[in-house]
């Protein structure tokens, strides 16, 4: 209720003839709070406020419009219920619930637990023992941590052709989309659809040629034999002279490193 719908309701309840008497708001609903003794905040209903506008014009009080009564309302939240007392049952529960917790923290505290163990006490040389296992387990050259440039281009060749083979299927297809533009669509779907699955077969045969060569020139190879020859011999001795195993010396051979006395 405002201070205008208070004002209006006492107005009402002092009626000042025999006509007024008998202009009064109807009566409230079971489910409609009451209008006795109002008060600002007092709940109401729209039906009542309209009920009381029209009251009020009908013994003569035009001052009392129904903007003038809205004015400053609110939406009336009821205050919530009070919380019904809890029965005895459970208060005898929450009642053993707490002396059962204050003997557990008496018991605790009475009678601690043991620190936790930790890491380095339970394993006094588990620092070294790992220190000594990653020494092991070491890689012998710094090349050998993580992937090598040789992965690294591997991966690269592998995705370069992966965008090849998408690059030339989307391009065939456009290509054929376009030029069949006068085709209908159902047409010209089945063309770009058939070219593309050409051109991708086209790249698998070309690629799986590729590999197969490559695999063929591998076996090559290694049937191959390698065969190491040793051409010549020289035995070098305190002299400054080189001396050639079966043959004459060669004192003047530009290719050979000489160790000459008193120099190291």
């Amino acid at each position: 209720m405002t201070p205008r719908i208070v004002a209006g309701l006492q107005s009402l309840s002092k009626p000042r003839n025999s006509q007024n008497a008998a202009a009064r708001p109807r009566d409230s609903d079971d489910s409609e709070p009451s209008l006795e003794g109002p008060a600002v905040g007092n709940p109401v209903t729209h039906s009542q406020i309209v009920d009381i506008w029209k009251t009020l014009n009908d013994i003569g009080c035009g001052d009392y419009t129904l903007e003038e009564l809205l004015k400053g309302s609110k939406v009336y939240v009821p205050p919530p219920a009070p919380k019904s007392e809890p029965s005895d049952d459970y208060k005898a529960l929450m009642a053993r619930l707490r002396r059962e917790q204050e003997q557990r923290e008496y018991e605790r505290m009475a009678n601690p637990l043991p620190p936790m163990e930790t890491f380095s006490q339970r394993y006094p040389n588990g620092a070294n023992m790992a220190q000594a296992f990653a020494a092991v387990n070491r890689p012998t050259n710094e090349a050998d941590m993580g992937d090598d440039d040789v992965t690294y281009n591997d991966v690269h060749r592998q995705l370069m052709l992966i965008l090849n083979f998408v690059a030339s299927i989307l391009g065939v297809a456009a290509t054929l989309w376009i030029v069949a533009r006068w085709w209908s669509t159902p047409a010209r779907l089945f063309l770009t659809m058939g070219g593309s699955l050409l051109v991708g077969i086209a790249e698998i045969a070309v690629y799986s040629g590729y590999v197969w060569h490559l695999g063929q020139a591998d076996k090559k190879d290694k049937t191959l034999k390698e065969v190491k020859e040793v051409l010549q011999t020289w035995t070098v001795g305190v002299e400054n002279e080189a001396v050639v195993v079966g043959g004459e010396p060669r004192d003047q051979d530009a290719n050979l490193r000489q160790r000459q006395k008193g120099h190291r």
